[in-house]
């Protein structure tokens, strides 16, 4: 992870990169904010940590400037002291925490690696979100991948079964007909003597270690059809 270090105190800033690095960080140190914006401009930066009062422009100058690049990076505010004014203008222009003078260097490890933490979880929630993911009761149907897991074990599959299981996650809650299930799986008519989705459901439950007496994933709604409930 690269850090954008901006501090017009030598000191400090020599300090938090000291820290920084014993993380396994990767610094970009600078002491006044025209070489913060060129580091901004021309380097992959994973967050900004930025001192408030660094000349004309400031830390908020330098807050802004990293918002209106649409640049979503965490940015924590060093502060000599912290002012509800301060805060509030911080926070409007897209800072996600403040720290104030004098600090304890490994509050501040500690307020980084924080942020990382709720980078990843949001960035692996949108990650989900856009590859479909279907989560339900330990069961993940990846829809791209045409993957599937129970407790983060592998549940092996044919590409019928996974459709037959895909499509009564995507009708969560609502009773399938046998009738229903087979014409939008196979794609063919569906006639009352064809077994063929109670044999592939029995496969499922199968592979997903169900009891059979006690289905807890995939239910019979008995002389109507299949569910999957949340």
């Amino acid at each position: 992870m690269n850090i954008l270090v901006l501090d017009d105190e030598k000191e400090i800033a020599d300090l938090v990169e000291v820290y920084l690095k014993n993380e396994n960080y990767k610094v970009y140190k600078t002491y006044n904010s025209d070489e913060a914006i060129k580091y901004i401009d021309n380097e992959k930066i994973d967050m900004a940590i930025l001192d408030i009062m660094v000349g004309e422009k400031s830390g908020f100058y330098i807050c802004k400037y990293i918002r209106d690049k649409g640049l979503k990076f965490p940015v924590i505010m060093l502060t000599a002291k912290i002012e509800d004014n301060d805060k509030i203008k911080g926070l409007t222009i897209g800072a996600d925490d403040y720290i104030t003078k004098p600090f304890n260097p490994l509050e501040l490890v500690a307020r980084v690696k924080s942020q990382f933490r709720r980078c990843m979880l949001y960035n692996e929630t949108k990650n989900k979100e856009n590859r479909n993911i279907i989560e339900i009761n330990g069961l993940v149907i990846d829809k791209e991948e045409h993957k599937c897991t129970l407790y983060g074990k592998d549940i092996e599959l044919t590409p019928l079964e996974f459709s037959i299981l895909l499509y009564l996650a995507n009708n969560i809650g609502k009773v399938i007909s046998s009738e229903e299930l087979f014409e939008k799986v196979w794609k063919e008519k569906y006639f009352d003597s064809n077994n063929t989705v109670m044999v592939h459901i029995r496969r499922i439950r199968e592979k997903l270690g169900e009891d059979t007496k006690k289905p807890r994933i995939i239910k019979t709604v008995w002389g109507v059809g299949y569910k999957i409930e949340e």
